[in-house]
């Protein structure tokens, strides 16, 4: 086992739907999703929001690099980078564009804003994207969110 590591957006503006994370791993190593938290910061009216968990294959959203960060300082650092381009080996926030590749619905639910959304698999729901795959992991807004400002995303994951 290399390490768990998080990839984190944090206080950001989001518009339209749009992928809050995104992480493709490369062709060293392969990942599991152990969490996903999302919640937001600016409104105190309720509302309903849909969430999707995604793979998505090329062409990818266009995102924030940011480079995942180990939970354990006793951890390698990750094999993934930040990048902007969601090609392998990558990780990314708050997309700009989302990439005319096809997103799979992995799992949808909806949330409200005010409370948030935290999903932790049982282990026969852990999503697993393989070394050297064609696809990467988002977590997709597919409704502009009714507030659009203070979003965070934390993913989780662990390579292997």
């Amino acid at each position: 086992m290399r390490g768990v590591y998080t990839v984190t957006m944090s206080n950001a503006t989001i518009t339209g739907a749009s992928t809050l994370a995104f992480i493709n791993p490369g062709t060293t190593c392969s990942i599991r999703i152990l969490r996903v938290d999302v919640a937001q910061s600016s409104s105190t009216t309720s509302a309903q929001q849909r969430i999707q968990l995604v793979t998505q294959v090329t062409a990818f959203p266009t995102l924030t690099s940011t480079t995942p960060v180990q939970t354990s300082t006793r951890d390698q650092a990750s094999a993934i980078t930040g990048g902007t381009a969601g090609a392998a080996g990558t990780s990314g926030t708050n997309a700009s564009a989302e990439g005319a590749g096809a997103k799979t619905i992995l799992h949808a639910s909806v949330f409200n804003i005010l409370t948030g959304w935290l999903w932790v698999p049982t282990p026969a729901e852990v999503i697993v994207m393989s070394a050297g795959a064609s696809s990467g992991f988002g977590v997709f807004l597919p409704a502009a969110p009714s507030s659009t400002s203070g979003w965070n995303c934390v993913v989780e994951f662990e390579e292997a």
